[in-house]
């Protein structure tokens, strides 16, 4: 079975003798756990455990520990996406060991993902939190890139925000670009959705076009934003993000970007 084991938020890849790097495989856990492993559901054809350590050291001849979100170019895409999704189960089981409802320490369920109060019977289950990604078309050569205070890069991004109560995927779409920027948009159109297990998330990526307006800059969220051409972008979002597919989609083939 193949163990993706997490210590401090990093992931445990072994070394390959080519100098590649891959999850590690076997029996038993390739380090001592702090706690019992959990199993991954729903990863097709291969067992998957997960689990945290207490690594004492940073790196050996045949470990390393590496950020999350520095193994996309590091493992087969099948393994980043089973490495998010443990790093989520993970994160949910950390933040369930008491019932919300009445404060009764849950027990595990019989079912994959989820857990149960005792006490009241509360069933708990993984909070998944829902964001828009807005690119804003500006005519057919420009794009609105901001960037947001807390991008950890030197880079601009799209409109991004959380999903509210009693909202629409598009009227969210509609109020984060005009509280973070002061831009009207129209023709909403979806495009695209990844898992984002920072620590927890699902980003939905929409194209609209800019319908009015001036940039002014909610300056709590975003330190600058502005229209972009083709021959004058910014450093951009990692390749494996939503953000740069629907940024890269846009470059080579923007009229058929959301089609």
């Amino acid at each position: 079975m193949y163990w993706f084991i997490f210590c401090d938020n990093r992931l445990l890849l072994e070394k390959e003798e080519e100098g590649s790097y891959t999850i590690p495989f076997g029996k038993h856990p390739p380090v001592p756990l702090s706690e019992n492993p959990l199993t991954v559901p729903s990863t097709d054809d291969i067992v998957c455990q997960t689990g945290t350590a207490d690594v004492s050291a940073e790196e050996t001849d045949r470990y390393i520990l590496v950020a999350l979100r520095a193994t996309w170019d590091m493992l087969e895409p099948r393994f980043y996406l089973i490495a998010g999704k443990a790093s989520q189960l993970l994160y949910w089981e950390r933040h369930s060991h008491f019932c919300p409802a009445c404060g009764t320490a849950t027990e595990s369920s019989p079912l994959p993902v989820m857990r149960f109060c005792p006490s009241c019977r509360h069933e708990l289950y993984p909070f998944i939190s829902v964001a828009i990604l807005a690119l804003v078309r500006k005519g057919d050569e420009e794009i609105l890139l901001v960037r947001a205070r807390n991008f950890k890069g030197a880079f601009h991004g799209l409109v991004a925000g959380f999903l509210e109560i009693g909202e629409t995927l598009e009227e969210c779409v509609a109020r984060e670009v005009k509280e973070e920027t002061g831009l009207d948009v129209c023709n909403i159109t979806y495009f695209g959705n990844q898992s984002w297990p920072f620590p927890s998330g699902l980003m939905v990526g929409f194209t609209a076009d800019y319908a009015g307006g001036e940039i002014k800059l909610q300056e709590d969220e975003l330190t600058d934003g502005a229209f972009y051409n083709r021959g004058n972008l910014p450093p951009l979002p990692l390749k494996s993000s939503l953000a740069r597919q629907m940024i890269d989609g846009w470059l080579t083939h923007s009229s058929s970007l959301s089609k």
